[in-house]
């Protein structure tokens, strides 16, 4: 698997997972999972599946909320991801599987959630196939997203300093996440699939993090470009970043910029 292939999925190294649950984690994913497992109503002793789930912000978010009893499953294709998240809780099912391929039978959850990782499954159409046949009728489906990068600030000036800086397969790459940005692009996704979006709305976050180099760093190390990025090219991006991102720095030298996303709800 190149780099870029690696990308495209999803993939990253046991460390850059590390370094994803330390410091993404709070920054951003943490914080928007509280929002989805809210914004789906999940309620004590629900059946709840999250797919993909990383590190596990939103399994963890969801016994939170619902109590340690409820049933909850969690799966990822990625090992490492899955280690971590292991270190959280004994009470959730964590399970190494692919969205394509969900290791469960027919009708089994109230609730499959899953948070900014259609755009890097390897079958989309498949995936949410997989997602509609292991959830109930009644139950429903909730899908966040990340807009387009040209309508997400700080990103929308990142990637193109990337490009210049790294090259073209890193600017790629770390446009990755936004490819299903704009209102149409999820429920194209779902059309394929014979589903239909229920609710579509904006999904609005804050990324914060404690300075412009911990950013980059959790940016480049934290992420599927921790094998692209060299020492010295990260360097001369921090340096670049510091003009071209300053309207991102506050006073006391901590970053923080509106995440823009989109919550899509399909109810079987």
């Amino acid at each position: 698997m190149t780099d870029l292939d690696r990308t495209g999925a999803g993939q990253v190294t046991p460390s850059a997972a590390e370094v994803y649950d330390r410091a993404f984690v709070p920054a951003l994913f943490g914080p928007f999972a509280a929002m989805l497992v809210e914004a789906m109503d999940l309620k004590p002793g629900e059946r709840i599946l999250d797919v993909a789930c990383g590190t596990g912000a939103v399994a963890l978010a969801a016994e939170r909320r619902c109590g340690p009893g409820s049933p909850i499953a969690a799966v990822d294709i990625n090992p490492g991801m899955l280690a971590v998240a292991r270190r959280k809780s004994s009470a959730i099912a964590w399970r190494e599987a692919a969205a394509e391929a969900l290791p469960f039978g027919d009708h089994v959850f109230d609730a499959t959630l899953c948070q900014f990782a259609l755009m890097f499954l390897a079958d989309r159409t498949r995936a949410l196939r997989e997602m509609a046949r292991v959830t109930r009728p009644g139950g429903r489906i909730g899908l966040t997203v990340f807009e387009s990068v040209g309508d997400s600030p700080a990103y929308d000036r990142l990637v193109p300093l990337v490009g210049e800086i790294v090259g073209p397969a890193a600017a790629e790459a770390l446009a990755a996440p936004f490819c299903l940005g704009g209102p149409a692009a999820v429920t194209r996704e779902l059309a394929a699939t014979g589903l239909a979006a229920d609710e579509v709305r904006p999904f609005m976050g804050t990324v914060r993090h404690p300075s412009l180099d911990a950013w980059l760093d959790t940016e480049i190390g934290g992420w599927t470009l921790a094998e692209m990025v060299s020492r010295d090219a990260l360097a001369r991006l921090k340096t670049a970043a510091r003009t071209v991102l300053r309207d991102h720095i506050r006073p006391d030298g901590r970053v923080a910029f509106p995440a823009a996303a989109r919550l899509v709800i399909v109810r079987r």
